[in-house]
């Protein structure tokens, strides 16, 4: 079971999240690639970062919304949706090769990923370009109740996949991401976030927004690191593991 992280999510000189401290307990690091926070220099520091950490390095590419912070849903054809994010990979491995470093997944980030789950086409061009590109990595998608469904379309189209699910998150009945705009939807306190991490591990199972229970697959657990207890959660997190 691999944990894995959202970093390298600051701008310039404006600072986002902790990830000196977090990069040293987790797996997998989802690198933003300029499309809803990063620039060359945190890149590089970001990739510098997990190379010295032996952490996998993965790119986070969002719809191109610096502003909202890629949790907007832009209203774009899916094709040029697709070519945001192969550009925002593109400039993430061009820095990472520099630095003798690999980018191995893609997870897209926000309104990007939640837009992907909820409508088949857009999934379906993302992996298209995905499979189009010279990069040959998996893509990293929300495990479901429907995943067959999302692996046979990816065995199709050519491309790997990769299921995680949030142990800070809270999910609707449908087996999605509730809206952050709705109150509770990300878990703050420790224990909740343990107690979830250990049912996805322990069973492979969501307890959603109404009480019932669902079944995911998982290859991957992700915890945000942009929270104050985020940093204290991973490590109890890492000794669970």
């Amino acid at each position: 079971m691999k944990l894995n992280a959202d970093v390298g999510e600051s701008f310039g000189v404006w600072s986002m999240g902790n990830d000196a401290s977090l990069m040293q307990h987790i797996d997998m690091a989802n690198v933003a690639c300029g499309g809803h926070a990063s620039d060359p220099l945190t890149m590089r520091a970001t990739v510098r970062l997990a190379k010295q950490y032996g952490v996998i390095v993965g790119a986070h590419p969002s719809y191109p919304d610096l502003l909202g912070f890629g949790r907007r849903p832009l209203s774009m054809p899916h094709s040029e949706a697709a070519l945001h994010m192969i550009a925002q990979v593109g400039a993430l491995q061009a820095i990472a090769s520099a630095e003798g470093v690999q980018v191995d997944y893609v997870k897209p980030h926000g309104a990007l990923y939640n837009c992907m789950m909820d409508d088949r086409s857009l999934m379906a061009e993302l992996m298209t370009m995905l499979a189009q590109s010279q990069f040959d990595v998996p893509l990293m998608i929300l495990g479901t109740a429907d995943h067959e469904e999302h692996a046979e379309m990816a065995s199709e189209i050519g491309v790997k996949l990769l299921f995680e699910a949030f142990a800070d998150r809270r999910y609707t009945p449908e087996g999605r991401l509730q809206s952050r705009a709705i109150d509770g939807s990300v878990y703050h306190e420790s224990q909740q976030i343990l107690d979830q991490a250990e049912r996805i591990i322990g069973d492979g199972s969501i307890i959603t927004s109404d009480g019932s229970i669902i079944r995911i697959p998982i290859d991957a657990i992700c915890v945000h690191g942009d929270n104050e207890e985020s940093v204290n959660t991973v490590k109890d997190f890492r000794k669970f593991l």
